[in-house]
């Protein structure tokens, strides 16, 4: 399901610090990005964070929920965002330094996907 008006107006207000806040529906979800990354998820009104492998155990050591995935012909797909721990609600400060932690995952995942996409042929005369 996807974010509530109410806490995307939330999510956009704590996290305007970090830029461009904006949340829309895809795929049954809300997305959250920011100056078009997308940094985070909604499902159900549970904020989800985009982790890899520089802010991950920071997820694991505050034992927050598994990521977000689905399955897909017998297996399991990690969507690679994790749910954002609850404390966090209550400290606005803190929200947002997970969030720019999210934000700079999704600023080396996009990175490291821009360097995997195939070069287009140069056409003659350029």
């Amino acid at each position: 399901m996807v974010a509530s008006d109410s806490f995307a107006a939330f999510l956009r207000d704590v996290l305007a610090p970090l830029g461009h806040v904006v949340v829309r529906p895809m795929f049954g979800k809300s997305g959250l990005f920011c100056d078009g990354l997308m940094l985070g998820m909604v499902r159900d009104n549970t904020l989800y964070l985009r982790v890899d492998d520089d802010n991950r155990a920071t997820f694991k050591e505050a034992a927050s929920a598994p990521p977000l995935n689905y399955e897909k012909k017998g297996g399991t797909i990690d969507l690679a965002f994790w749910r954002a721990p609850e404390r966090l609600f209550d400290e606005p400060d803190e929200l947002l330094a997970w969030a720019r932690a999210a934000l700079a995952a999704a600023r080396r995942v996009a990175t490291k996907r821009a360097g995997m996409a195939p070069r287009r042929a140069r056409s003659p005369g350029r």
